[in-house]
């Protein structure tokens, strides 16, 4: 029905991008590019679009996503695969995946794999059908390319078109290690990642390269492995004890993550003090690791920048598409102290050298 006709039957037009545009004193086309959260808008000063927001929201606007998508030849939604929605590394990388493509007027869906083979197959398959324009894959092994321009975080198994978002890994290992070092540990053991896992062994190379530059001897009796698929701190739990009950000494213990890390601090403190007796480094900082007891020493894998910087790339690619992008962005890693790690007791208990009194030779 037309305008007109609503006005004789008494009810009130809809609103339409020109009665806002007539209103607001622009063109429709601000209007537009506003509304639809094209790039473009970034050029328009922020009191503006606040003010076309504002009138949208006061008249019940609602701009035709359908009609966007038919002109552009774009859904303008973006697939995103993960291992699995949770409070850690996931949930830090999707905010920021999220918060670069609002700016931008995309939709995204989130599937998840839980690391079961057939999941890992159908999921592409699932998101494809619903003609999103890109994909994120997030810690997940990708097979093969697909139709669509895809950016791969923590992603090492390479493929022709992707673009890969990875950590400086020996960098991260280095910091971590070197810290341990200056606090006089030698006895270190470490909890290495699911074998499933993207980052399990580029970060466990890493730290052997670390540990050989800083003469560090690593005990395979003191190395453990995290074992099932499950998200929360009981993996890190059961493999801190593994290493208490496998009986050699160790005065600190370097996690895969922070979320093994926090269970691995249950188990440690059935024994030790934390830090005085054992310290302990977790990785990646998220946002609960600073509010344990005591507060966990990690190293800041910037997750939500790594989020942020996919979603950007893989925007620009879809925007581009026979634009030669990097194939390698590489991100740095930064180290977080807190309370989980201090000076090494044995250390601290060790005398210092005495002056001989005759020939001034010192004794230990």
């Amino acid at each position: 029905m037309s305008q007109a006709g609503q006005a004789r039957r008494g009810g009130a037009a809809p609103p339409s991008l020109k009665s806002l545009a007539r209103q607001l004193e622009l063109s429709p086309a601000t209007i537009s590019v506003v509304l639809n959260r094209s790039p473009v808008a970034k050029s328009i000063p922020a009191a503006t679009q606040a003010r076309i927001f504002a009138a949208a929201a006061a008249a019940g606007y609602r701009p035709n996503i359908l009609g966007r998508s038919l002109r552009a030849g774009r859904s303008f939604s973006i697939g995103v695969i993960v291992p699995e929605i949770s409070e850690g590394y996931a949930a830090l990388v999707l905010a920021g995946i999220e918060d670069e493509l609002l700016q931008d007027g995309y939709f995204y869906f989130v599937a998840s794999h839980r690391h079961h083979a057939d999941l890992l197959q159908e999921v592409p398959r699932l998101l494809l059908a619903r003609s999103v324009d890109g994909l994120i894959a997030v810690d997940t092994p990708l097979r093969r390319a697909l139709r669509v321009p895809v950016v791969s975080i923590s992603g090492h198994h390479e493929l022709p078109g992707l673009t890969y978002v990875r950590l400086n890994h020996r960098r991260a290992a280095r910091l971590a290690l070197e810290h341990l070092a200056a606090l006089g540990h030698r006895r270190i053991a470490f909890i290495k990642g699911q074998r499933f896992s993207s980052d399990t062994h580029v970060r466990w190379e890493a730290i052997q390269h670390a540990a050989g530059e800083l003469g560090l001897t690593i005990d395979p009796a003191l190395v453990t492995q995290l074992e099932g698929d499950s998200p929360s701190p009981e993996p890190g739990y059961r493999a801190a004890l593994a290493l208490l009950e496998a009986g050699r000494r160790f005065t600190a213990l370097f996690a895969f993550n922070d979320v093994s890390a926090i269970g691995a601090l249950r188990a440690l403190r059935t024994r030790f003090r934390v830090p005085e007796e054992v310290s302990v480094v977790g990785f990646d900082d998220i946002v609960s690791a600073a509010y344990h007891q005591p507060a966990l020493t990690t190293v800041r894998q910037p997750l939500r920048t790594m989020g942020e910087l996919a979603a950007r790339t893989l925007l620009q690619r879809i925007a581009a598409p026979r634009t030669r992008f990097p194939k390698l962005v590489t991100v740095e890693p930064e180290l977080i102290i807190r309370g989980s790690t201090a000076r090494c007791a044995e250390v601290e208990r060790k005398p210092e050298p005495v002056a001989h009194a005759q020939s001034g030779v010192p004794v230990a």
